[in-house]
């Protein structure tokens, strides 16, 4: 089971890092200042050491484990229905490799060589941990999902509890190695005051789930979980938006910067839109959505529509592809809501480290680079043309405003096969610029559609070569990286010569700091986490289209990432003070 603790202040140890500033990737803003709970993930040890493995034979074993599994995977679902958006699409996409036959056959393989239960089911996990981390890209940052999975497991065979973050009494800094998609998804905001973890990057699932929970957010810290690293209880001031964990800090500064940060929040809060800068350039600020519950709760944000609605979330449970009239009345229960805006849908995004059962390819040897996306409509075309039938009959129905566009597109003859197909039925057709190429052909791409989406995780992991959950690597996966940014600017200033729209509905939209860089670099709307919107919309509320514009250049011209964020802020503040005066 998960172990914690949080004595209070008056059993504080001593510290040798009072003062201390540790230093991660920066990933929801915010300043809290709190206790730490250190996370340890572990089954009961007495449990584990009491279980007698060789007490059963193979076909009971396997018996155990079909039911362990199932307990499980059904815990996940629960959770998953209770949560929505990105929480909703991980927790259901961790059932669905709980129940995964190629792990299953792996144990049993492991159980009729004499292997012992608990030993098989680590045996099973470590062999597709070692083939998730081998592909890399998305499909190593199942690794994580894959070891939590385990650790439920053997707690379910051994009669423990199933390891989870416990319920703090009082407001806390939670502090682990890695949170897995059950744990976060399940955080109160109220009492979790802000997350630090040693693994992970700017889009592995901790920091997805937290930017839609408005949790302050610090990840890929190193020295967190050592010897000299903080102890259950210690004090630490994090700022997600440096990077910053400082240990033991003074608690009169801590305060003062905790209640000033608590003011900015509570002008954010107030905004209600619509989206533009201070001196009144539009700027759409809209909402990401993964089904119809996401939608109707997003609607109800000041957003002037949904930038990126995730079609393929709605079918992750699905063996068997939906009819078209199934697919219509999904897509009309996410668009009815928003009659009178617009609505930007997205083709399945199927493959890599969202499997779709009627639509991803088997033994794929790398996925994240392989067939997915729009890459499957060149074998099944079917596919593609059934959900584009089924889009425009939502679309008819509810009379919303429905663009289409694709993921994956790498060249200018798959924007322009794609565009066709969707302005056939009537549609507005775009693409999402994910891979390099698209964005260095952005000018001739847009000569084929009427829009562009940057989405900015994929893009960053491909651009940089990195790993998404390779804590190692966290500085690489980070959008602020100069040739992100540069890739960015291509695109936008490809729009702004072609008169077409230009939107960001990766993570890096949800940065009100990244935010006002990429209004400045030339993008006209802003898609993100509804928790994000208020922030985001406040912030360039309060700033000019000429200072959103300088900062972007002080980014572009930086080295680095911190140095990037450094620059813009300080531009800002500069131009920011010059306007009060």
């Amino acid at each position: 089971m998960v172990t914690s603790d949080t004595p209070s202040a008056a059993s504080d140890p001593p510290s040798p890092g009072e003062g201390e500033a540790l230093h991660g990737t920066p990933v929801v803003p915010g300043v809290a200042h709190a206790p730490a709970l250190v996370v340890r993930t572990e089954v009961d040890p007495a449990r584990v050491a009491a279980f007698d493995d060789g007490a059963l034979d193979t076909d009971a074993a396997l018996q155990a484990y079909d039911a362990a599994v199932e307990a499980v995977a059904d815990g996940f679902a629960a959770k998953a229905a209770r949560a929505s958006g990105a929480a909703a699409e991980v927790l259901t996409a961790s059932a669905g490799l709980a129940r995964d036959r190629g792990l299953r056959k792996a144990v049993r393989k492991e159980l009729a060589s004499g292997t012992g239960l608990l030993d098989a089911v680590a045996a099973a996990v470590e062999q597709f941990a070692g083939v998730f981390a081998g592909m890399g890209g998305l499909m190593a940052e199942r690794v994580t999902d894959l070891r939590d999975i385990e650790r439920r497991l053997v707690a379910r065979l051994v009669g423990a509890a199933e390891p989870g973050v416990p319920v703090p009494d009082a407001p806390v800094v939670l502090v682990a190695e890695d949170l897995a998609p059950a744990d976060t998804a399940g955080l109160d905001p109220a009492l979790v005051r802000a997350l630090v973890t040693e693994r992970g990057g700017p889009t592995s699932h901790t920091a997805i789930i937290a930017r839609q929970l408005g949790i302050p957010c610090v990840v890929g810290v190193g020295g967190l979980r050592g010897p000299d690293g903080p102890v259950p209880g210690e004090a630490l001031l994090v700022d997600g938006t440096t990077g910053e964990v400082r240990r033991r800090p003074d608690p009169h500064e801590a305060e003062r910067l905790v209640a000033a940060d608590a003011q900015a929040r509570a002008a954010s809060a107030a905004w209600c839109g619509p989206g533009r800068t201070r001196d009144g350039k539009p700027v759409k600020v809209l909402a990401n959505v993964a089904d119809a519950a996401s939608a109707a709760a997003a609607a109800e944000a000041p957003v002037e529509g949904v930038g990126l609605f995730r079609t393929e979330l709605c079918f992750l449970d699905r063996a068997e592809e939906p009819s078209v009239a199934e697919q219509a009345e999904v897509y009309a229960a996410v668009l009815a809501p928003f009659v009178g805006r617009t609505v930007v849908v997205r083709t399945l995004d199927a493959g890599s480290d969202k499997p779709v059962a009627f639509a991803t390819l088997d033994g794929e040897e790398n996925p994240a680079l392989g067939v997915r996306g729009l890459r499957l409509a060149a074998g099944n075309p079917g596919l593609l043309d059934r959900q584009l039938d089924a889009v425009a009959l939502a679309a008819e129905r509810t009379g919303t405003d429905t663009w289409v566009m694709a993921p994956m597109v790498a060249t200018v003859a798959e924007a322009a096969d794609f565009a066709g197909r969707v302005r056939a039925r009537g549609l507005r057709a775009g693409v999402m610029v994910e891979v390099p190429s698209a964005a260095l052909l952005a000018h001739r791409v847009l000569e084929q559609v009427d829009f562009l989406s940057i989405g900015t995780n994929d893009l960053t992991q491909y651009a940089m070569a990195a790993d998404r959950m390779a804590s190692d690597l966290a500085h690489l996966t980070d959008p602020w990286q100069p040739a992100v940014l540069q890739l960015i600017a291509i695109t936008a200033e490809a729009g702004r010569r072609a008169g077409k729209p230009v939107g960001v509905c990766g993570e890096a939209a949800a940065d009100p700091l990244l935010a006002q860089v990429l209004v400045g670099m030339g993008a006209t709307s802003l898609s993100m986490a509804a928790a994000a919107v208020r922030p985001v919309g406040a912030a360039l509320g309060g700033t000019h289209l000429d200072a959103c514009e300088e900062a972007a250049e002080a980014a572009l011209a930086a080295s680095d990432p911190a140095g990037a964020r450094a620059a813009a802020r300080a531009v800002l503040a500069e131009l920011g003070a010059a306007d009060r005066r």
